[in-house]
């Protein structure tokens, strides 16, 4: 479709063939082979290679940020996958202190390559420098710099820009996680990163019904890369999955406006709440964050957590498990709210008080109305 049409409108129209009698939908196709004759052809060699399903999907994803895309079997394969692309050759994998844990566990598993993970505070800028520097014999170009914004569960903004600037003087890849803002309110190619990250299974597919990662970007040979680790290593989505993830993604627009909207509501709300000690989330603060302003222009996404007094693990287990419409679970970007004490899961960077909450498409006061009530049980908890 013509880029002179908006993100928007050419997500909804992705994979669909404008041609008398054809469906108005992308097909679902089931199929690990193709028909086959002499030389194979590119990307119809077998089911391992390619779909019709995983192109369209990849047309709509690429659309967000007007770059190409590579779907795989879930976040964690498509972050592997760049790891393996990325990583080799250079000393060290400079990694958000405080992002999502499964990076650094899936980091630390490729030291034994060659590729040690470095975790710094990505707000300072001259740490960041300092890590880029490198950490063995190489001086230059030694590191991938592995970004996130906003964290996960902390919700922490780093500014892509001038991080970019500094990947770029130490001749770093830039990766850049953005699970939580998504292609819609965050475009991080526009910023300078090499390759956008996605899990599919959250905000962009929207309907907690599927397992599923991407990554996009602008660059041919690195696009390359990823399809062959993907063809060789096996992490390819289901024919199925792909269908959903992509009938999910068209709504995307619509959700993300509504989930941003009401979670701004609630994180103010809970701001003023005499139970709750801090609140995480970018639109809320004193002032709120200027690079959260300038980064996300079309709102602050679905994802927000807050810290309870008293900061105790039993404290928040009971407030999650007293909710009646709030869903008790993990992931997010769903169009049912979740939540959960987030440091019940080994690894993670999230005090014991502290609840993680997904927005869905509720109505804002019945979700304040919920957390209200579940808020309210901590006066039966013994000091």
């Amino acid at each position: 479709m013509s880029e002179a049409f908006s993100a928007e409108s050419r997500l909804i129209h992705a994979g669909t063939e404008r041609a008398v009698g054809q469906a108005a939908t992308p097909p679902l196709v089931p199929a690990s082979i193709y028909v086959s004759v002499g030389e194979p052809q590119p990307g119809r060699g077998y089911g391992r290679e390619s779909n019709p399903g995983w192109e369209a999907l990849e047309q709509a994803l690429g659309g967000l940020e007007d770059a190409e895309a590579v779907v795989f079997a879930s976040g964690q394969a498509a972050s592997t996958a760049l790891m393996l692309a990325l990583a080799k050759g250079r000393d060290s994998i400079v990694l958000p202190s405080d992002g999502y844990y499964g990076t650094r566990v899936l980091a630390d598993k490729l030291r034994p390559h060659g590729a040690v993970p470095v975790h710094v505070d990505l707000q300072d800028l001259p740490a960041v420098e300092r890590a880029l520097a490198g950490h063995g014999p190489q001086k230059s170009g030694s590191s991938v710099l592995w970004t996130e914004t906003p964290t996960n569960p902390l919700l922490r903004v780093a500014d892509l820009a001038r991080l970019a600037e500094l990947a770029a003087a130490a001749g770093a890849p830039m990766v850049t996680d953005n699970t939580v803002a998504t292609g819609l309110l965050q475009r991080p190619l526009d910023c300078g990163a090499t390759a956008s990250l996605y899990s599919l299974t959250k905000s962009l597919s929207g309907h907690s019904d599927v397992i599923g990662g991407a990554v996009v970007s602008r660059d041919g040979e690195l696009l390359a890369a990823l399809r062959a680790w993907r063809s060789s290593g096996g992490a390819v989505p289901g024919p199925f999955e792909a269908w959903l993830a992509l009938r999910g993604l068209k709504t995307l627009p619509l959700r993300i406006a509504r989930q941003s909207q009401s979670a701004l509501a609630i994180a103010r709300h809970l701001a003023a709440h005499p139970r709750v000690a801090a609140v995480h989330y970018p639109g809320v603060g004193t002032p709120p964050s200027p690079v959260a302003a300038r980064q996300m222009t079309g709102g602050f996404g679905p994802l927000l957590s807050f810290e309870i007094i008293p900061d105790r693990a039993e404290a928040a287990d009971q407030v999650v498990q007293s909710s009646t419409l709030i869903l008790p679970a993990t992931s997010f970007g769903g169009v049912e709210s979740t939540w959960e004490r987030r440091g019940r899961w080994a690894g993670e960077t999230a005090a014991d008080g502290l609840i993680r909450l997904s927005v869905g498409v509720e109505p804002a006061a019945d979700l304040i109305t919920d957390i209200d009530a579940a808020l309210k049980t901590l006066k039966t908890l013994k000091p």
